[in-house]
């Protein structure tokens, strides 16, 4: 891997739109009883996966496995609901105590996600230690081009998503 460092890229957000094939691949991979891939290897059974989380969370974008962040992140990204990265993703109490609990059972806690001891940016995925470490050779020009639209749609380059697999031997960068 290359070492050279790329800037995050500041995206520009946008009220939540669901898009039909985001949803209809989380759905495909609770079908099939896949579970979305942590960031050290393992994985977390699609049945083990909350309705709620598939229903609210992956309407707007892929339902990001729990154990790519720490707990406190997924705390705060819950407290902060009603200003979800540009959109109001509010929940009533006791979906949002459910989705606590779990998310707090299942983050990340190994130490490619806790080797930083600051929590990522913003709470965000895309700006932590890891990410950055991971996806640092990807070229600014690559988050742009409309297939991809930002580093925070997996599924435009990791061909496995729908299987829980995020290896970059499965990731073919779409022209």
């Amino acid at each position: 891997m290359n070492s050279r460092r790329i800037p995050p890229l500041r995206v520009k957000r946008a009220r939540c739109t669901p898009r039909p094939w985001l949803m209809g691949l989380g759905l495909a991979a609770a079908a099939l009883g896949v579970g979305p891939a942590r960031a050290d290897g393992t994985t977390l059974a699609a049945s083990a996966m909350p309705p709620l989380y598939r229903s609210e969370c992956a309407a707007c974008h892929l339902a990001y496995p729990p154990g790519l962040l720490p707990a406190a992140s997924w705390q705060r990204l819950l407290d902060n609901l009603p200003r979800h990265f540009g959109a109001d993703a509010s929940l009533d109490a006791a979906a949002t105590l459910e989705l606590s609990k779990w998310l707090q059972a299942n983050a990340g806690t190994y130490k490619k996600v806790q080797r930083s001891p600051a929590a990522p940016p913003e709470d965000r995925i895309t700006r932590s230690a890891w990410f950055t470490r991971e996806h640092g050779e990807i070229a600014r020009d690559v988050w742009r081009r409309p297939a991809v639209a930002g580093a925070f749609n997996c599924s435009a380059c990791h061909t496995q998503t729908a299987q829980g697999r995020f290896s970059e031997h499965d990731v073919r960068i779409p022209k």
